[in-house]
């Protein structure tokens, strides 16, 4: 047997494991590192963060990425090189993290890597039935492994695709997993680029549970600072939405959009809701020349919106609570109108359960991680739209 396999087959039986999770999201502004101390599988899963940090991107990484990030056109021999380029540089990102915690690679079994999103296809927003949903991740699994010697598991959308998904969101295993409650309703609303949440339930064994995207949650605002502000890359503590008002004629085309229409669950992302979205809109509100501030805090507005009305539907007359996560969180315009919206619940940040709010996502993959070496797809709720109960990830060994 190659020992490779041999040490993964022990990596699998261990009481213990440290996993690390890699997220790198839409936003570009960094590369979550999560350590995991992850004991037992599926529903007996018990997870303890023991590391956390993010390592910011810098210009020249974040250009390369923007050069064919979202784009229906790129070089094609600049996406061939970015594949391992920036499975490289997470790699030296993981060394540096062991380094500064003083961890060796040795005490790693797994690293568990998102990779990057570069083009989100899911078949509502191209329309083609011959190719159904589609999605793509660069970062190669392999360079990882080689360059950091670690066992790396990656490009989980892939399965998830190919077992009847659309790639997306994947948030919702993990959620299931750690953040399940007997009698009460939870919902894990994530505020990345893309807002998404997790529906679970008081009865989380049966088919109601999902997992959608809503909309925008801080794609547009970071786009709109950026080419705004030099140097700036969100509207740090809503300064800008702060200064504005909302203009009721934008957010009425903004919201003019058949995606946010379709019943739930369904996935999208910044192919769709970009500065061209918002260009579009402006045209048809007659609006081309409104101020900075005011366009910033419709766009606010815009993204609390769709999320709150998403998930007014789910709150009945019975316990509910709303636990946040993702950059959003620290924006207080945007907490504040969810907060005002759906008065009915409580909404506290995912720190109330132990997970920090800002590593959540890449917790989550490290729990993927350990789900494919160790876990059995029967621990997933089977039969829900786009939650198809498998196990995810590629396997790459170090040499």
């Amino acid at each position: 047997m190659n020992k490779l396999i041999s040490q993964l087959s022990l990596i699998a039986s261990k009481k213990e494991k440290n996993i690390i999770g890699l997220m790198s999201g839409t936003s570009l502004d960094g590369l979550d590192v999560a350590l995991c101390k992850i004991e037992g599988n599926g529903k007996n899963t018990n997870l303890l963060l023991s590391q956390f940090t993010t390592v910011p991107y810098d210009d020249d990484f974040k250009n390369e990425v923007r050069s064919i990030f979202s784009k229906e056109e790129v070089n094609l021999p600049r996406l061939c090189l970015l594949n391992e380029w920036i499975g490289k540089q997470h790699a030296a990102m993981i060394n540096t993290c062991l380094q500064q915690w003083k961890i060796n690679a040795s005490e790693i079994d797994l690293i568990a890597s998102h990779g990057q999103t570069i083009y989100h296809a899911p078949l509502s927003l191209h329309g083609l039935r011959k190719y159904g949903n589609g999605t793509l991740q660069i970062g190669d699994g392999d360079h990882i492994a080689v360059n950091t010697g670690i066992i790396t598991i990656s490009d989980f959308r892939q399965k998830h695709i190919a077992a009847g998904g659309e790639g997306a969101p994947l948030a919702a295993y993990g959620d299931y997993l750690l953040f399940k409650e007997e009698g009460t309703d939870v919902i894990l609303l994530n505020i990345g680029g893309i807002a998404n949440f997790t529906y679970l339930p008081a009865d989380a064994a049966g088919a109601r549970m999902f997992s959608s995207d809503t909309g925008p949650g801080n794609t547009m605002m970071d786009a709109w600072m950026q080419q705004n502000f030099a140097g700036k890359f969100y509207d740090d503590n809503a300064a800008v939405a702060k200064e504005g008002k909302v203009n009721e004629a934008l957010l009425k085309c903004l919201l003019q959009n058949d995606f946010l229409q379709k019943p739930l669950p369904k996935t999208t992302g910044p192919e769709l809701f970009n500065l061209n979205y918002l260009d579009t809109a402006k045209q048809m509100a007659g609006v081309n020349d409104l101020s900075v501030a005011d366009t910033m805090c419709t766009l606010n507005r815009f993204s609390g919106q769709t999320i709150a009305e998403a998930i007014k539907p789910l709150i009945k007359d019975k316990p509910c609570k709303i636990y946040v996560s993702g950059g959003g969180i620290h924006n207080p315009v945007l907490m504040a109108y969810l907060n005002n919206n759906l008065a009915r619940v409580q909404i506290k940040s995912t720190k109330e359960k132990n997970i920090n709010p800002d590593a959540k996502e890449a917790i989550l993959f490290a729990i993927l991680a350990n789900e494919c070496v160790t876990g059995n797809p029967e621990d997933f709720v089977s039969g829900i739209t786009n939650f198809p109960a498998v196990s995810m990830g590629k396997i790459s060994f170090p040499y």
